[in-house]
């Protein structure tokens, strides 16, 4: 990430064609039937970044330690992410159901780092602009 100490989500946008899956050469990537969400078979998975390169938000990453596929889950159902987002009182983040879901959801996918930007901007303002 571009600037430290500011944690960034990678937020998956559930593609309704999951380019990442159809991009895996190994299989390594398949949907759940319940859930909808990208599974990762961390023993198939050979690190090679196709997934990455073909979310259209560059969602997926390599994790720095075991160096596999990371791709949202939704925690099989019941995200972590939002229930301390709203316990927190932050209330930034919201499970919504497909149904609700009327627009393309690639609209949604954002790449992390435009995602970091955006927010250092918003905390610290722009170079050279006071923030008040």
């Amino acid at each position: 990430m571009p600037f430290p100490g500011l944690e960034v989500p990678h937020l998956c946008a559930q593609c309704d064609d999951y380019p990442c899956v159809k991009s895996c050469p190994v299989g390594a990537l398949s949907v759940d039937e319940n859930t909808k969400a990208v599974i990762v078979d961390q023993e198939k998975c050979t690190s090679c970044g196709d997934c990455i390169e073909a979310c259209p938000g560059n969602v997926p990453f390599l994790h720095p330690k075991h160096n596999k596929a990371v791709i949202c889950d939704l925690c099989g159902g019941d995200p972590e992410c939002v229930k301390a987002c709203q316990e927190g009182g932050f209330n930034a983040l919201h499970l919504v159901s497909d149904s609700r879901m009327d627009i393309h959801k690639k609209l949604f996918a954002r790449d992390p780092l435009d995602v970091a930007k955006d927010l250092a901007i918003n905390l610290f303002g722009e170079k050279g602009e006071e923030v008040v």
